[in-house]
């Protein structure tokens, strides 16, 4: 060696001769003249780029991204940064050292590894961010249709042209979800074959998918390809959407012929993303679920919409001792009767307690009641009955209630009222005056006898008896703040609502305890008028819509 060409951060000026050390050096290295001229390569850069010294820069086998840098580099007369490419499918960085006498020796530093594993490591950043984003999407919603159509329009817009969502079977039709990659999505349900498409009979059973490679996309049923899809199917992906220990349905991903096949790859990502939205899917299914049997429940513990019925005005006023409830500790209902000479049997009580618990119990004595209806004739023997059942259940709470069995006689509404335990009905006089029901009894479910006392009451027309719970009078606020409205309160309320509708009656009360409550928390609250109407008793005979003579003697619950 008769000189050294230094290294790419320290070269040599001119006279550069290479040797035996430049051809054991671990990276190609070219050494360029003034004119563009190879004038000498190592053993390294020789079996990358086939030329030889005297060879001109420019030549076919340089690769054009060298060539140019090394144009730009003479151009600009002064160093360059490295520059990058390929050759022979490998990626390199070229480094220059420019010498004194315009030789430049260009370095070439394989990176092909790094390079790759950045591209790797930016696809996973992809994939995440995919996947963050599909379950950021999915459950912000629990609505089934709503998740299906954010499943197959982001499988079709980031993994493939088209995406299909076969949910299980609801009877025979099989419930479809389409989405092409333009985002038009379209739901349907169909009586479809599951062994039409390969792998999919056993998706929906949760099995393994089976590779793409098995599945002839020329095959397909008409079913399985969106209306609209551009061209012949290139590749299908049918993978399942796993639940919550049951399958949340199927995807299936179609590709274009145009575009490249799934790669291994996409299958792993295409299962991923399908266990995303199988486990979002399946729990919106089970809220959609759960919802359903909840709003059946709730409909037997919500209270009746009461009317006139047999000539006798009937109205109710419910609040929860929480806003967010519907339902709470007290209850009422009004069985009519079969014809306007049987009794209609009423009852409003108060459980111990306030939610959901202490309305589970509502519901068991409103469903004790009904099957006594055919003794509501006798209110003790009906009470006695009623207080076994709830000394035998597993609940600890015991109940308050009010009896009243109703006719209308002449003109007159008579009523025979019995107390259990509870707050005596008052009586508003069409004359303005609010008299008390002499009826008291023991409450129910605390004790292994009982006894009652029943009252019997008539009233004229524009007269009503109002029934209601402590809610009422243990409303706590007024000026001070923690003052009852009380009893007095109460009757004092009621005077001026001689000769009113029984509607305007439960209204006005509910509307003065509210008033007296002002922001502050209270315990449930109910009202029921039963009132002799001023002008007549009508036509109207129904309770939610049953017809007196034609109803069963029930009461009709919403």
């Amino acid at each position: 060696m008769t000189s050294s060409p230094g290294t790419p951060d320290s070269p040599q000026a001119g006279g550069v001769d290479v040797d035996t050390a430049w051809n054991n050096a671990p990276c190609p290295v070219l050494v360029v003249d003034a004119d563009g001229t190879l004038i000498e390569t190592n053993e390294a850069a020789r079996r990358l780029i086939p030329l030889v010294p005297g060879d001109s820069i420019t030549a076919t086998a340089m690769p054009a991204w060298l060539a140019a840098a090394d144009r730009t580099l003479r151009l600009a007369g002064t160093p360059v940064q490295a520059v990058s490419g390929e050759v022979a499918g490998r990626s390199f960085e070229a480094h220059p050292s420019a010498c004194d006498d315009g030789i430049v020796v260009w370095w070439l530093l394989e990176d092909t590894d790094r390079r790759l594993a950045e591209q790797a490591l930016r696809g996973e950043r992809e994939r995440a961010a995919l996947l963050a984003e599909v379950s950021s999407a999915l459950l912000s919603s629990l609505n089934v249709e709503r998740c299906m159509t954010v499943t197959a329009r982001m499988a079709a817009g980031h993994l493939a042209d088209a995406a299909i969502i076969v949910a299980p079977a609801q009877g025979r039709r099989h419930p479809l979800t389409y989405a092409r990659a333009d985002g038009e999505v379209t739901q349907t349900q169909l009586p479809i074959d599951p062994r039409s498409v390969a792998g999919l009979a056993e998706a929906l059973q949760g099995f393994p998918p089976v590779p793409a490679r098995w599945i002839d996309p020329a095959e397909l049923p008409g079913w399985a390809v969106p209306e609209g899809f551009d061209g012949p199917i290139g590749s299908v992906i049918v993978t399942p959407l796993p639940g919550h220990g049951v399958p949340a349905g199927v995807l299936i991903l179609l590709r274009s012929s145009t575009h490249q096949a799934f790669s291994e790859g996409e299958e792993v990502f295409a299962r991923l993303f399908a266990a995303r939205a199988g486990v979002a899917l399946s729990a919106a299914r089970l809220y959609a679920e759960q919802r359903s049997i909840t709003s059946t429940l709730m409909r037997e513990l919500l209270p009746p919409r009461l009317e006139r019925v047999h000539g006798v005005e009937y109205a109710g006023a419910y609040r929860a001792a929480r806003d967010h409830e519907r339902v709470g500790g007290d209850f009422y209902d009004v069985h009519p009767g079969t014809d306007a000479d049987k009794e209609t049997f009423v009852v409003l009580g108060d459980v111990a307690g306030k939610g959901l618990e202490a309305a589970v119990l509502t519901g068991k004595i409103r469903s004790v009641l009904h099957a006594l209806l055919p003794l509501s004739a006798d209110h003790q023997q009906v009470l006695s009955l009623l207080n076994g059942a709830l000394l035998n259940s597993h609940h600890t709470r015991f109940a308050t209630l009010v009896l009243a069995s109703v006719t209308r006689r002449s003109g007159h509404v008579r009523l025979r009222l019995t107390s259990a335990g509870h707050l005596p009905p008052l009586i508003i006089r069409s004359d303005g005056r609010v008299e008390e029901a002499p009826t008291q009894g023991q409450l129910v479910g605390a004790m292994p006898d009982i006894t009652s006392h029943s009252a019997d009451v008539s009233l004229a027309p524009g007269e009503t008896c109002l029934l209601y719970t402590d809610g009422i009078t243990e409303a706590s606020g007024g000026p001070l703040g923690d003052q009852f409205f009380g009893e007095e309160r109460l009757r004092a309320a009621l005077g001026p609502c001689a000769r009113m509708p029984a509607e305007a009656v439960v209204e006005r009360v509910q509307m003065l305890a509210a008033q007296w409550l002002g922001g502050g928390r209270h315990d449930d609250m109910a009202s029921l008028a039963i009132t002799n109407p001023a002008g007549g008793h009508g036509a109207l005979h129904s309770v939610d819509g049953h017809h007196a003579g034609t109803a069963r003697p029930k009461a009709v619950r919403r």
